[in-house]
Order: structure tokens, then C-alpha cells, then sequence
């Protein structure tokens, strides 16, 4: 008997399993589209599965009271072994609770070397400092320089503004110690993929306040999430259904992150969450007027906001900063940022953030280096030594940041 319940056990695991799988690959095809332009289709829809089928038994678990669903999905993404190079030298540290990673040549140096503070992307809810170890070992390795990587504390557990909290604290702490890492005080660089671009920009606003300490001396941002006001441009249009990051998953996120609740969905993707005199006020750096002609020609149609949702609005205004949206920040503010290299990818949902932000720095006089990935999407980064799952969109990424960051 005991046998016979254990085999019905197997059957009934194995069979749900695979009903689980069958129904993400139906899901994941039904609803995600991949656009021409983006080279080697199937290795995105391999990398789509994955992601969507790690989700959905983080949200069977989360339903059963186990854990949150990207808690799940985050503990699967880390099983990955981390790669190892002799000539990189890989610590782990805490900065008070925080966890970092310090990467630093194994080569004796003369001279005091670059620095660089990495956050790393995933929405506020995935990545971790295991994640983007490819990238940050890249970064030590090919530029000869210390790089500090920050495991901020993640949504949902922990909501906004933990995250920012955490990496102002790492950044204080590293900036206070430089001398004991041999890094040059006039070369530090912020970097960061997506939400972590996001963090980086923040950072660098946050720091122009911080005297005491070294300047920082350049940002490096890599298809950044820079505001979250208006959901309505173009390449929210565009890219909505597009993997790794649909307009549905890109919303979780924002609601995990700001404790929001999700009914309102269609308010805010209809402009109806903010009042008329809101939308006026930030038009001058939001509006699709500002983002170049050649952008809207895989179909764009403006929306007007309608009637404003007091409700919405009254629990969306916290949005309304620049800590969430840095994109905003004042004049006084984003002209004295240093020097920045932007990277942006055209199957992007957040491709705009990028395109509108390098507009308001050039405007205010700040230089500006930018990329644009004609075959990139969201998060293609992260397949850098994927093996099979690699892009080659990655390394281009990899190599034009290099040689920005070499140029300093």
C-alpha cells in the first residue's frame, strides 16, 4: 500500500508538472510577441519559458503560504554556478546588513585604480548579486578596476523606499573607504541594468548633496527604468508583449515595489491616475514630442488622459518624486550630473525612459554617451556567457561600456 500511494504520489506531482509547463509554453506563445528585428527568436522564447514557468510555481507556492512567488523564482535564478577568472579577485562582504560582492584584480597595481558601483537589475522583485557576477567579474577584469556590487533588499518583502535606503548606505560606505581598496577618489563610476540604472541615477542626484565626499564621476545606465509617471508612450505601445518584460510583468513589479494595489491597472494605463495640471506640469520632459520622429514608426497613437481618478491619484501620488522618478528632478539638479553613457535597446519597454532622459541631459549641457541596441530588448544583458542562450546583443553592450569606461 505504501508503495502503491507513493507511485500515485510521483504520478500525480509529474502530471501536474507537466501540465504546469504545457500551460506556460501555451501562455508564453499565446500572448508574447518577438518582433522580427530581435535576432535568434527561439533562444528568447527558451529564456521566456523559463522565466514565466519559475514564476508561476513561485505564485502556486505563494498561494499555498510558502513563500512570495519572485522569492521562488529569484532562489531558482541563483542555483546557477558562479564562474570564476584567476585574475579576478571575488569577496563577499557586508556593509551593516547589507551584502556585497568586491571584485578586484589579482594584479598588483601602481597606480590607484577606477571604481565601480553596480546595481543590478530585475524590477525591484529578481536579480541578486549572483545574477549579474558574469557582468561584474567583466567589468573587474576588462577594466582594471574594483567593482562593488550591492544586494539591496527586494520587493515584495520590502517595499519603497528600502531599496534606495540601501544603496545610498553601500555607496557612503564604499565612498568612505576608498583608500582602502585603491581606488582613485576622481574616477568612480554608478552603473546599473534597469531598476538598477534607476537606483545608479538616484545615487548620482542624491550625492551631488554629499560634500564630504568624493565626487562621483560618471553613470552608466543600461535600458534604465527612469519614471513612473506616463505609461502611455510609444514604446509602451510597441513593446507591450515583448519578452523579458511585458507591460503586465513591468506592473506587477511597480505594484510589488510601491505597495500599490493592482485594480488600477487601467487607470494608469489610460493617464486617468494623475489630474491635468500634473500632466501639464511634466509634459515639457515627458511628452512623446520629445522623443525622436524614427521611434513612432512601428505605430504610435497619443492618448489623452481622461477624467481624473481622485481615488488613483491619492494613493499614486508618491510617484510624483525623484526618487521614483528621477527622470523629473529639477533643472539645478540634472544639470550638474556628471558625465553619462547610456544604453538603450529598441524591443524595450522602457526604451523612452532612456531616449527622454538623454534629451533633458544634452538640453542642460551634460555630455551624453549613447548606444542604442537596433536588436536589443529588455534584460538581454544578462545572457552574457549564457553559452547556447547567449545574444550576441550582450557583448556589444558589454564592450561599448568597457571602452566608456576606459576613456575616463
Amino acid at each position: 500500500m505504501v508503495v502503491l500511494a507513493l507511485t500515485l504520489l510521483v504520478a500525480t506531482v509529474a502530471t501536474f508538472s507537466l501540465g504546469v509547463l504545457l500551460w506556460v509554453i501555451c501562455i508564453q506563445f499565446w500572448t508574447e510577441h518577438i518582433p522580427e528585428g530581435i535576432t535568434h527568436p527561439v533562444r528568447l522564447r527558451i529564456l521566456s519559458c523559463l522565466l514565466h514557468l519559475t514564476m508561476t510555481w513561485g505564485m502556486i507556492f505563494e498561494k499555498l503560504g510558502l513563500c512570495y512567488a519572485p522569492q521562488f523564482a529569484s532562489f531558482v535564478h541563483d542555483l546557477k554556478p558562479l564562474k570564476r577568472d584567476p585574475d579576478v579577485v571575488v569577496t563577499d562582504l557586508h556593509f551593516g546588513t547589507i551584502p556585497v560582492k568586491l571584485y578586484q584584480p589579482k594584479e598588483n597595481s601602481s597606480t590607484l585604480r577606477p571604481g565601480i558601483i553596480f546595481f543590478h537589475g530585475g524590477g525591484t522583485i529578481l536579480g541578486s548579486l549572483r545574477t549579474h557576477h558574469n557582468i561584474c567579474l567583466r567589468l573587474s577584469k576588462d577594466c582594471g578596476s574594483v567593482v562593488l556590487a550591492v544586494g539591496y533588499r527586494k520587493s515584495p518583502k520590502y517595499k519603497y523606499p528600502v531599496m534606495k535606503d540601501d544603496c545610498i548606505a553601500a555607496t557612503t560606505q564604499f565612498l568612505k573607504s576608498l583608500q582602502v581598496y585603491g581606488v582613485d577618489p576622481a574616477r568612480v563610476v554608478v552603473c546599473g541594468d534597469s531598476v538598477g540604472g534607476n537606483a545608479a541615477t538616484v545615487v548620482c542626484q542624491e550625492f551631488l548633496k554629499q560634500a564630504d565626499l568624493p565626487r562621483i564621476r560618471a553613470q552608466i545606465l543600461i535600458y534604465s527604468s527612469l519614471q513612473s509617471i506616463d505609461f502611455r508612450g510609444p514604446s509602451y505601445q510597441q513593446n507591450a508583449n515583448i519578452p523579458l518584460l511585458s507591460w503586465n510583468l513591468a506592473f506587477y513589479c511597480w505594484c510589488c515595489h510601491l505597495d500599490l494595489r493592482t485594480s488600477w491597472k487601467n487607470a494608469i494605463k489610460n493617464g486617468t491616475h494623475l489630474p491635468p495640471e500634473v500632466w501639464e506640469k511634466y509634459r515639457k520632459w515627458l511628452g512623446s514630442e520629445n522623443i525622436p520622429e524614427r521611434f513612432k514608426k512601428r505605430g504610435y497613437q497619443y492618448i489623452p488622459p481622461g477624467p481624473v481618478n481622485e481615488d488613483a491619484y491619492q494613493e499614486i501620488n508618491l510617484t510624483l518624486n525623484s526618487v521614483c522618478s528621477p527622470l523629473i528632478a529639477e533643472d539645478d539638479i540634472v544639470s550638474r550630473l556628471p558625465e553619462t553613457c547610456i544604453v538603450s535597446c529598441e524591443y524595450d519597454l522602457l526604451r523612452d525612459h532612456s531616449l527622454l532622459y538623454k534629451k533633458r541631459l544634452e538640453d542642460l549641457g551634460v555630455p551624453v554617451t549613447w548606444h542604442h541596441m537596433e536588436d536589443g530588448f529588455h534584460g538581454v544583458l544578462n545572457t552574457l556567457d549564457f553559452g547556447f542562450l547567449t545574444f550576441p546583443c550582450s557583448s556589444r553592450i558589454m564592450d561599448v561600456v568597457i571602452q566608456f569606461i576606459r576613456k575616463l
